[in-house]
């Protein structure tokens, strides 16, 4: 990320400090270049699963790293949301359900262009139960997803047609969030997807670099990932920028 998109978003972030903590608490944000979460900011822990880690059907390299990060991040925040993929035994993204494919090959449906994944996150199995020495006791919502049978869905707050919406959005507003800070797996799909439909949604949004894990499909799709996110306005910070 350049300084000046990190300068931005620490902005924003010591700026809500303002509004919560006082002026003191600013200047202290500002002379420490950390962000202070409050009452209005969200940690979405986004797919850190079984499936998803080494040994499970649809690792991400070294998945299994980040959860010790991810539960001392977590600690920082009062507000913390989990998500799961939760996916039917037949659903439309397993290359499984379609004749000749193989995983990572795509298919165009009524939504689009569906990359075919390997059977995961299949509902009720172990391999959709969270990541083990994932601890967040605190957490205050677990949203599924992927759980209708011909969307697929990699953002917590739309499904892949861009319409069906999970309910996130509504919960958050009522809580009043106004800021949302992402980690998880993986960063170039579900971390990232959802970064993007939380500032469409109307919040701010960062995403927490070394908290997460990529697939980089082609060897080119986190760079891309980062590219489009960055565009969309969501910043791109370290686990150390955190207070």
């Amino acid at each position: 990320m350049s300084g000046i998109d990190r300068r931005s978003f620490l902005k924003f972030a010591s700026g809500a400090a303002l509004a919560t903590g006082g002026a003191g608490h600013l200047a202290e944000a500002l002379a420490q270049g950390k962000i202070t979460p409050g009452p209005k900011d969200v940690f979405i822990v986004v797919d850190v699963q079984k499936c998803f880690i080494p040994g499970g059907s649809l690792a991400v390299e070294k998945g299994d790293e980040i959860v010790p990060l991810i539960n001392a991040i977590a600690k920082k925040f009062e507000n913390v949301v989990m998500t799961q993929d939760w996916h039917t035994a037949d659903h439309v993204s397993f290359a499984s359900q379609h004749e000749g494919k193989k995983p990572f090959e795509t298919v165009q449906l009524a939504y689009g262009t569906q990359v075919l994944w390997p059977d995961h996150c299949v509902q009720g199995t172990e391999g959709a139960e969270f990541a083990p020495g994932l601890d967040i006791p605190h957490a205050t919502l677990v949203i599924r997803k992927g759980y209708h049978r011909d969307v697929d869905s990699y953002s917590t707050f739309l499904e892949a047609d861009k319409k069906t919406p999970t309910g996130l959005t509504g919960y958050l507003k009522a809580r009043g969030i106004k800021r949302a800070y992402l980690a998880g797996l993986a960063t170039d799909f579900c971390v990232g997807w959802s970064a993007i439909d939380a500032r469409a949604a109307g919040f701010k949004a960062a995403v927490i670099e070394d908290a997460c894990r990529g697939i980089n499909l082609g060897g080119t799709g986190l760079e891309a990932a980062w590219k489009e996110m960055v565009a969309k306005g969501v910043g791109r910070i370290q686990s150390t920028d955190l207070a």
